[in-house]
């Protein structure tokens, strides 16, 4: 098995692999540059797509966006029910906006510090890179994205929340079940700690799946999202069974 790491770093941090304005074209860059560049290398007979967190949210929207280029997936503790994961960041991210002058001056700001791992630091970048993802606008002059909310007053705005409900796997299940169905291997798995609330999509995705009689292989263990790099010795050999 050909196992290519790909580096889709950006900007606002990491990555959804879905095409966004603000980001960039990362679906086709997945899809259209990487895979025909490993394919000139290599003889390849199946691909799957295999990542942790924002990697496992790629690559279950990823088998659901396209089935004809992947044919199994494993999503390990990846975003999901996004009503758990990121909204307790936003009032953080405003208090950091304002401090700064906005969003696009905590980024300048965020970008010179010498230490870029404080936890303080973390829903703010975190809040920016899903807007950039989730709700791209090429017109707005806050970085071409709109927010949730409104940056002045925090005032929440549904329209631009329902943007962001569209790419929440558990909301994506009930319009791409049918290419799920076609997928040799659905792995998700998730820590019943993570501190990220990511355990609640979890389980939702697992229940969608079983009501809408999709096979997959479901796996709960007892760890939080951080250092679960020993979970790949799980999925793995499943993808490479799968594949073969």
């Amino acid at each position: 098995m050909i196992v290519p790491m790909v580096d889709c770093f950006t900007r606002v941090g990491g990555n959804q692999y879905i095409n966004s304005t603000a980001t960039g074209r990362y679906d086709d860059y997945l899809r259209k540059e990487i895979v025909p560049f490993v394919e000139s290398k290599y003889r390849v007979s199946r691909r799957g797509i295999w990542g942790k967190s924002s990697g496992g949210y790629g690559s279950i929207v990823q088998g659901m966006l396209h089935p004809d280029t992947w044919s199994a997936l494993a999503d390990h503790s990846g975003d999901a029910l996004f009503e758990y994961c990121y909204i307790m960041d936003f009032p953080k991210a405003l208090a950091a906006f304002r401090e700064h002058g906005g969003p696009a001056e905590w980024l300048r700001w965020f970008w010179r510090q010498p230490n870029r791992r404080l936890k303080e630091m973390e829903p703010v970048l975190n809040t920016i890179g899903m807007a950039a993802h989730y709700s791209p606008n090429p017109r707005s002059k806050e970085l071409g994205i709109d927010f949730p909310f409104d940056l002045d007053t925090g005032e929440w705005r549904p329209a631009v929340w329902a943007r962001w409900r569209r790419w929440d796997p558990v909301n994506m299940i009930d319009r791409y079940a049918p290419r799920l169905r076609r997928l040799r291997l659905v792995y998700i798995d998730c820590g019943r700690k993570d501190q990220y609330n990511l355990i609640w999509g979890a389980r939702l995705l697992h229940k969608k799946l079983e009501d809408r009689r999709i096979r997959h292989v479901y796996e709960e263990f007892d760890d939080t999202h951080s250092d679960i790099d020993y979970r790949y010795d799980v999925s793995l050999p499943l993808l490479s069974k799968a594949l073969t």
